[in-house]
Formats: structure tokens, C-alpha cells, sequence
């Protein structure tokens, strides 16, 4: 069987080799007699998955010890939700006031979500700019004394990432947290987990399937749940029982675990860094090279996993992408909002296929250009 290169932006292509283990084990886990779905989530079976992953995401992003790991459930759209539920209930003072920087439309969707909660400070947003770049710290206009400020380290559809981390201390704010959103960019490079007091995830990206959503909290940060938190979404309940309080996504967990362990075969974060930056280098360096197709994102703050280029004709547009399938080359559509194409290219996607995606980009130029 040839698999196709799939460039969806999530739920993402998985590393094959995680796949062909999955299958391999789907009717009898490691002489368990039964497949990791039809496990209880407190057998000694699933405990000792369970256990394993999170030591396997604790080795690779190096995850302080004052951090809790936590798996639940309902994606990065609900922990939108989430933070402020979990960071606003212990203020002495009641502040109920958040800041959020807008980058892209995955900010835009946090900060509404957070509206419903608590007063919502929006500290920078290049939402005028169709967010094409990412505004510096001089920008900001943070609050007094927010709860907690609020980024998204990468924007799945505008293609904007951070490179570097907001200092909040050298802001004057040293005991804010920082929580960011990391769902289309964790485990793609080294993170200093230290700079943020929050940052979590949905898995469907470059961890596993979806319906797992990983949070990384500062032991400091529980216990500050707003008295209406359901308890199943309650941080310190959550990590006092090792994210079995409730049910947990088991078998997302197991491919995730599996995931963590293909990363550290590839030599962990380093080299998987190493490997994106290739990846992206070879992509981008056609598009720049090319008047046929564009890019807009600011150079300094191009997303490595996701890169949306337009074709400067769009009537083309479907041209191009019934090419790209008879070609393997699958889910190049662009995000409705933003149009165009849009290549994800996550750590499961090989530089094979990325020079597949150029090779035909240059074919496609040479035809129609």
C-alpha cells in the first residue's frame, strides 16, 4: 500500500511506523488478551501506559518537577474555557481581569471564550495587519495586574510563530503567569517549560489522535478554580488523581505514548527541530524564490509546522489542488478564513514529502505560470 503525504493541519498525519505498532497491538496488547480500548483505565495495563507517557513528555520537553502533567479532554477550544475557570478563584482582591496578545484566529477564539469569565484586556492584536506578523513586547499594553496573560505560541491558520518567550518580570508583572497555547507547535522543538506558568494543547497535531488535550501547570498555579469549575475540569482535582478522576482518553493516550517514543528514537526534540527547520527551509525557499506563488507572514515569525502560500492567480485554485491529489499530495486547502493553500508539516511529515510538494509546486508553475 502507498500512503499519501497528507498535509492536513489536524487532525494530523501520524508517523507510520506508530501506526504500523498500533496495528500490531490492536487486538492483544503486550499478551494482555485485548486491545487498549476495551482495557479498564485502572487496570494495571493501561496504569503502566499511562505511567510511561507521561514520563516519556516529562523526558522530552525536560518538565520541571514543580509542573503537573495532566491528560483530559474536550481540545484547546475547551481549555479556552478552562483557564480562566482555574486561574481566577483564589484572588484576594477578586481581579477577574486577563490579558490576551491576538495573533491569529486561535487567539481571537481564546479571548472570546475567556469574555464569558472574567474581563478580558486585549494587550496587542495584529488582527488589522490580517495578522501577518507578531507584535513585539514594546507593543503591548498590558494591565495593572492581570491574573494571567494569555498567548498562542503558534497560529495553525495565519502561520505565525513565536521564537522567542514573552518576559513578563522584565514587564514589571514577575508573579504573572504566562499560559500559552502550544497545540500546533509542542514537541516540534526544545520549550523552556520554566517561562510559562501554563501551557497546554490539543493532541491532533503532533502527539496523536484526537480527544486527548495535555495541560502543563506550575504546582503554584492549582487550587485557584472559580467555584462553578466542573470537577472533572478542575486542575488540582484532576492532578490529585493523576488524570483518572473521570474516565480518560485511553487509547489517545496510548498512541501518544507511542508517539513519545518515536520522537526519542528520531534523537528527541533537537533532532526533531533540526528536521523542521530542513523541512521549512526547502518550502519557503521556493515560495520566495517563485512570482507565481506568495507568502505574507513576516519573515521572523514563519511557522514552521503550518505555511499558508497563495497562487497568484485564485482562479487556479482547484486546479492546483485536483493535481495534488492525483499526486498524493493531500489536504492543501487553505483555511476558509484566509483562503488560498496551506501545507502543514508537522514532525510526522517527511522532508520526502515536503521536496514532493516542491517538485510539484515548481511543475505546476512551469504549466500555468
Amino acid at each position: 500500500m502507498t500512503r499519501a503525504f497528507n498535509f492536513s493541519a489536524g487532525p494530523a498525519a501520524l508517523p507510520a511506523e506508530v501506526l504500523a505498532r498500533a496495528a500490531e497491538e490492536m487486538l492483544d496488547w503486550h499478551g494482555a488478551g485485548m486491545s487498549v480500548m476495551e482495557m479498564s483505565h485502572r487496570g494495571k495495563e493501561f496504569m503502566s501506559i499511562l505511567a510511561q507517557a507521561q514520563a516519556d513528555l516529562r523526558e522530552l520537553l525536560a518538565v520541571p518537577e514543580n509542573y503537573r502533567i495532566l491528560f483530559m479532554q474536550g481540545g484547546a477550544l475547551a481549555e479556552n474555557a478552562l483557564i480562566p475557570m482555574n486561574l481566577l478563584g483564589a484572588r484576594a482582591d477578586g481581579q477577574r481581569t486577563a490579558d490576551y496578545v491576538v495573533t491569529g484566529s486561535w487567539s481571537v477564539k481564546s479571548q472570546k471564550e475567556a469574555r464569558k469569565y472574567c474581563e478580558v484586556n486585549i494587550a496587542a492584536s495584529t488582527e488589522d495587519e490580517k495578522f501577518t506578523r507578531l507584535p513585539s513586547m514594546a507593543e503591548w499594553k498590558l494591565s495593572k495586574d492581570p491574573a494571567y496573560v494569555h498567548i498562542c505560541t503558534n497560529e495553525t491558520i495565519h502561520g505565525v510563530e513565536y521564537f522567542w518567550t514573552p518576559d513578563l518580570a522584565a514587564a514589571g508583572l514577575p508573579d504573572t503567569p504566562l499560559v500559552a497555547d502550544v497545540s500546533s507547535h509542542i514537541l516540534s522543538r526544545p520549550m523552556d517549560v520554566s517561562k510559562f506558568g501554563v501551557m497546554y494543547g490539543g493532541a491532533q497535531k503532533n502527539i496523536g489522535p484526537s480527544g486527548l488535550t495535555v495541560v502543563i501547570v506550575r504546582d503554584d498555579l492549582l487550587g485557584r478554580a472559580l467555584p462553578i469549575t466542573p470537577s472533572a475540569f478542575d486542575w488540582k482535582i484532576v492532578a490529585e488523581n493523576d488524570s483518572m478522576y473521570n474516565t480518560p482518553p485511553t487509547y489517545a493516550i496510548y498512541i501518544a505514548g507511542l508517539v513519545f517514543q518515536w520522537i526519542k528514537r528520531q534523537g528527541g526534540l533537537a533532532a526533531m527541530e533540526a528536521q523542521n527547520k530542513a523541512k521549512a527551509e526547502l518550502l519557503y525557499g521556493y515560495l520566495d524564490g517563485s512570482d507565481f506563488y506568495r507568502t505574507s507572514v513576516a519573515a521572523d515569525c514563519r511557522s514552521r509546522m503550518n505555511v499558508p502560500f497563495f497562487l497568484h492567480d485564485d482562479a487556479l485554485n482547484e486546479t492546483f489542488l485536483a493535481g495534488a491529489r492525483e499526486r498524493g499530495l493531500l489536504q492543501l486547502k487553505g483555511h476558509k478564513s484566509v483562503g488560498g493553500m496551506r501545507a502543514s508539516i508537522y514532525n510526522a511529515m517527511p522532508l520526502a514529502g515536503v521536496q514532493a510538494l516542491v517538485d510539484y509546486l515548481r511543475e505546476f508553475e512551469r504549466s500555468h505560470g
